[in-house]
């Protein structure tokens, strides 16, 4: 047969399209063109398929040959083609059975010996494979990570020679049978080690139980990022699906194949980060901090200091909960659900409203470095903290506070109502679940709806306001909000920043 078909899969941001190889072999002069908007890495696989089909035996065929990889108008990139592209000449060529191609996908870059090696987003590929009901055929290295598509029969071979042997019917791969990914969670730092600060250990698990953004604002050396790096302690884990969304993420952007379950991200760029950085991009997009922070915490420590269009890109996925990035030619779209967690100084020099009169900026130097957060950023952190100066205190008090583990219990029975009555966390609720779930009795939205006119407060503001107060009353196994909650929660909304 001189034309052969085989299916394999693109990788564009965490999805994974499907790419027909066709090969056909003509008479004519020996030569090879590759067609179908492949880039360099693509164009450099017909020498390394040439090489891999020589050193395992079989025959090159000296003809006209045309690989085309379709659709045409998808860019194909990486080395992931290899292996469907040198099936697809040993079928055309007559040295394989071509049927036995029709129901499986192929991806694995190809050693000049025939070996196969690892490639990148293997998981969103074998989601798709198992959505179309076909096997998938994968380098070893790859068979665990796509063996996470629960249902998907998944074929692993380490050479070209052992994935021939088994189409030829000479030797059968036997499907991988899965070790099962390593499922540790990893020690977190104890909420109990942080002297004082009652207040913003009480905001941390509030933040923590209804996935609030929070905002820790104080002078230098009061606790703000050792309060933050807490939180993943308090967090639940990973529910199987929110794991399988941040383990296609790691597949996507990690050069090393999966090795053991992610736990929950916590990402911390420097401010010096680039908008394209944090959101991804690039001529090929990558995901970026806020992609890689998926159903994790995103952490922004001297929040000022990050440049202002930097963090104006964060409004809309705060809100959408993904990202999407335009090209000439296409659209990428990243999810990005995650938790906000800022801190920042009160003015440069970081000791405004000190008692010692520490502080020397000018009113003019705190209106600059206070206009560089905007008030449509700021409106959509939930929680506003001030993080005052405890007395120093070398000999910490024994059991001070909550420990990390009695405080992630009270999170996770807060999470299980949420779920249990809306099917996600108080801080992702749409308008709609808004009214029906924080509904509130006459009196007590009268009295709040005056407080966000005194206090000049958006409407969006004062959803959110609720929002935080559906989580206190959670924490307290609370069916209705009352006014108290509804206090609280108007404590952590100051009036915005001038």
């Amino acid at each position: 047969m001189s034309l052969a078909i085989v299916h394999s899969r693109a990788q564009v941001g965490v999805e994974a399209p499907a790419v027909t190889v066709e090969a056909h072999i003509a008479n004519g002069l020996p030569s090879l063109t590759l067609v179908g908007l492949p880039e360099t890495a693509v164009k450099e696989s017909k020498d390394r398929v040439r090489s891999a089909i020589l050193n395992s035996g079989f025959d090159f065929p000296p003809r006209r040959i045309t690989l085309n990889l379709a659709p045409a108008d998808l860019p194909k990139d990486g080395g992931r083609f290899d292996l469907a592209i040198a099936l697809g000449l040993l079928a055309a060529s007559g040295q394989m059975p071509a049927n036995a191609l029709d129901e499986v996908e192929c991806l694995g870059e190809l050693a000049l010996s025939g070996a196969l090696r690892p490639v990148q987003g293997v998981l969103p590929a074998a989601l798709a494979a198992r959505a179309a009901g076909r096997t998938l055929v994968v380098p070893k290295e790859n068979a665990e990570e796509a063996s996470l598509a629960s249902g998907l029969k998944v074929l692993a071979a380490s050479h070209l020679l052992e994935i021939s042997a088994h189409f030829a019917g000479h030797t059968p791969l036997p499907p991988y049978a899965p070790q099962g990914l390593v499922l540790e969670r990893p020690p977190y730092p104890d909420l109990a080690e942080v002297q004082g600060q009652a207040a913003a250990k009480r905001a941390l698990l509030v933040a923590a139980a209804g996935n609030h953004n929070l905002l820790f604002c104080g002078p230098p050396g009061t606790g703000k990022t050792l309060l933050a790096s807490r939180l993943p302690g308090l967090l639940p884990p990973l529910e199987e699906q929110e794991a399988l969304e941040v383990a296609a993420i790691h597949s996507v952007a990690s050069h090393a194949p999966l090795r053991a379950w992610p736990p929950r991200p916590f990402r911390q760029p420097h401010h010096s980060a680039s908008g394209a950085a944090l959101v991804g991009g690039g001529s090929r997009p990558k995901p970026g901090e806020i992609t890689l922070a998926h159903q994790g915490v995103l952490f922004l420590d001297e929040l000022p200091e990050f440049d202002r269009k930097v963090l104006e890109v964060l409004r809309e996925p705060l809100e959408s909960g993904e990202i999407v990035i335009a090209r000439a030619h296409d659209k990428v779209r990243f999810p990005a659900r995650f938790q906000l967690v800022a801190a920042m100084n009160p003015c440069p020099c970081g000791y405004l409203g000190d008692p010692g009169g520490r502080c020397r900026c000018t009113p003019e130097q705190v209106q600059r470095y206070r206009a560089k957060l905007s008030g449509p950023l700021l409106d959509r952190i939930d929680l506003h903290l001030t993080v005052a100066r405890e007395a120093t205190a070398l000999e910490p008090i024994s059991g001070e506070g909550p420990s990390t583990a009695d405080a992630a219990a009270e999170v996770a029975r807060a999470r299980r109502r949420q779920l249990e009555r809306q099917g996600c966390a108080n801080a992702f609720l749409d308008l709609q679940g808004l009214r029906q779930h924080c509904a509130l009795p006459r009196d007590d939205r009268l009295w709040l709806e005056e407080a966000c006119e005194r206090l000049n407060l958006s409407l969006r503001a004062a959803h959110r306001i609720l929002k935080v107060a559906r989580t206190l009353a959670d924490l307290e196994q609370a069916d209705a909000i009352a006014r108290h909650h509804l206090g609280e929660a108007l404590q952590y909304r100051p009036e915005p920043l001038p």
